[in-house]
């Protein structure tokens, strides 16, 4: 594979690629939140059965990452990235097709395994594509796509659901994941990494650091994309606000995230990285507290807060676990990382605030969650490899 030296030219159109590969990704997990809504009215389902859409999903995308750790780098990034792209074209042409909500259930399960074999395939990649002083920025830039995503998805939702009902959503992401495919095949070059899993394993579950980055994703995670998931209910059935105002609020307290996540890949070099990573998880727990407790009127000002200090953790825990791991490992420790924290943080937390809805309030949930936020935050110090 081509090495290159610098941020430019054709290094920085790939990045830019790869980019946009990781908004579309995102981007088609994502969807689901500001449709839900329309999805539970048409099925009839309660908050906690509509919620466990997320739980399918997060479940088929981390097992997902975490077999893409161990088979990825000796299938080859690139194929593995193709064959991802393929089938989550084919998953979307299908899901419109369903007429039994159970049957949502699969093809989240299903759609999550295909999109999850990416970011653990992408992240060798771009270590390995590009010169070490310059992954806290490669890194920063592609992550920010992730940003821009769930920022934009709210109102990319709206403005097709002027045309379509919610099920012809999922044919347009079809046809991007089709083209796509193309696209990368053509244009990046293979590259395989060869080692022995089950040495690899019983080395990595015994260090520690991967633990307590598991516990920070997971926290991070819920905080993030578990709010996130379950904001459209939480303001449409227990706030009685309107399903385009809460998209709205939704989509607008993702924007402050866009600049942060890029300028914390910048920083990364110049201010102690176990710092920044506390500050953000901390500030993250106590905006997460107040959008729990806060009157009707000031939720999305702290949703909007939490939604920019959040955004910032995990440009910050990519640098740190490139860092804290040799080449060898660093696509399978990031599956397993992400595994733990994307099962528990993304799918079992909407799940989870989805049934505090039901059986007490959102704001219940949301409080107890940031206050989870907080505790975890101190563990950043225990990671000795980072400075």
């Amino acid at each position: 594979m081509e090495h290159h030296t610098e941020l430019k030219g054709r290094a920085l159109l790939f990045l830019l690629f790869l980019w946009f590969l990781w908004f579309s990704n995102l981007g088609v997990r994502i969807i689901f939140s500001p449709i839900l809504p329309l999805v539970e009215d048409e099925f009839a389902v309660s908050h906690a059965r509509a919620g466990g859409v997320f739980i399918f999903q997060s479940i088929g995308y981390g097992l997902s990452m975490f077999f893409s750790g161990f088979f990825s780098g000796r299938v080859g990034y690139k194929k593995s990235i193709v064959v991802s792209l393929l089938v989550s074209s084919g998953v979307c042409f299908s899901i419109p097709l369903v007429k039994v909500f159970p049957v949502f259930y699969l093809f989240a399960f299903v759609l999550g395994f295909s999109t999850g074999v990416y970011l653990p395939s992408v992240m060798p990649l771009i270590t390995e594509y590009f010169e070490a002083r310059h992954w806290g920025k490669s890194i920063a830039i592609h992550d920010s796509a992730a940003s821009i995503s769930i920022f934009s998805t709210p109102f990319l939702a709206l403005a097709l659901l002027h045309f379509f009902d919610w099920r012809g959503i999922f044919p347009v992401f079809a046809g991007i994941f089709l083209l796509s495919a193309v696209i990368f095949y053509l244009s990046s070059d293979e590259f395989k990494i060869q080692h022995s899993e089950k040495t690899r394993l019983s080395d990595l579950i015994q260090r520690r650091s991967l633990w307590i980055m598991a516990i920070l994703w997971m926290f991070a995670g819920g905080a993030n994309m578990g709010i996130y998931f379950i904001v459209p209910l939480f303001l449409t059935k227990e706030l009685s606000l309107g399903i385009g105002y809460a998209n709205t609020v939704l989509g607008v307290s993702r924007l402050g995230g866009i600049a942060v996540a890029i300028l914390c890949g910048f920083l990364v070099d110049r201010i102690s990285l176990r710092k920044i990573m506390f500050v953000m998880l901390l500030l993250t727990g106590i905006f997460t507290v107040l959008m729990g407790t806060a009157p009707v009127r000031r939720v999305g000002i702290f949703l909007f807060f939490q939604a920019v200090v959040v955004t910032g953790f995990f440009p910050l825990g990519l640098v740190s676990m490139a860092r804290m791991f040799d080449r060898e490992v660093r696509g399978l420790a990031t599956g397993l990382t992400l595994t733990i924290g994307v099962i528990l943080g993304g799918g079992l937390m909407p799940y989870l605030l989805g049934l505090s809805g039901d059986l007490i309030s959102f704001r219940f949930g949301i409080t107890l969650l940031g206050i989870g936020v907080i505790l975890s935050s101190g563990l950043i110090f225990s990671l000795k490899e980072i400075k």
